[in-house]
């Protein structure tokens, strides 16, 4: 089975600086600390690594590279490196020299990744996949589909089975 990857817009409306955490979820009635130990703590029992990220940034321009990476046949390394450089190292994925320096460490050419995020060449592709997200009702990342049936945040390979087997 392949796995299709599809850009969802988790906060767009998160400014290339990225707001705080604390700012992120003002009002809400969430206790940060004690979110982002449970978060650590599952991440710890599915041997994620994470690191102690204290913002959030808009994800818009490397859901975009992400595209051309896919289309260039290193579309899982991109993601995966994606997710390092995000939740493990807190980089922010709105800054095009950061992404286009990820690019290269996947063996992407530098000078084509950054032609693609200044020409935007893969925003209605992403456009596209933010609607269907948004028609499938989905919410939250991740999330796993496979036909009618569904998982949402990080899952054991267990989970993971059960929803592929049906």
């Amino acid at each position: 089975m392949d796995v299709e990857w599809l850009a969802f817009p988790l906060h767009p409306e998160t400014p290339e600086e990225g707001v705080s955490l604390q700012d992120l979820f003002k009002g809400r009635n969430f206790d940060i600390n004690e979110m982002m130990l449970k978060l650590k703590e599952t991440a710890a029992s599915l041997s994620l690594p994470l690191g102690n990220r204290k913002r959030t940034y808009n994800s818009r321009l490397a859901q975009e590279l992400g595209k051309w990476a896919e289309e260039e046949g290193r579309g899982d390394a991109f993601h995966m490196a994606m997710f390092k450089a995000y939740f493990v190292d807190g980089i922010n994925l709105a800054k095009i020299d950061l992404l286009v320096e990820i690019a290269e460490t996947i063996d992407l050419d530098g000078a084509a990744a950054r032609e693609v995020l200044e020409k935007r060449t893969y925003k209605s592709a992403v456009d596209g996949d933010w609607k269907m997200a948004y028609n499938l009702g989905i919410t939250a990342v991740p999330t796993f589909l496979v036909n009618e049936n569904r998982l949402v945040g990080a899952q054991t390979y267990e989970a993971l089975e059960r929803l592929i087997r049906g």
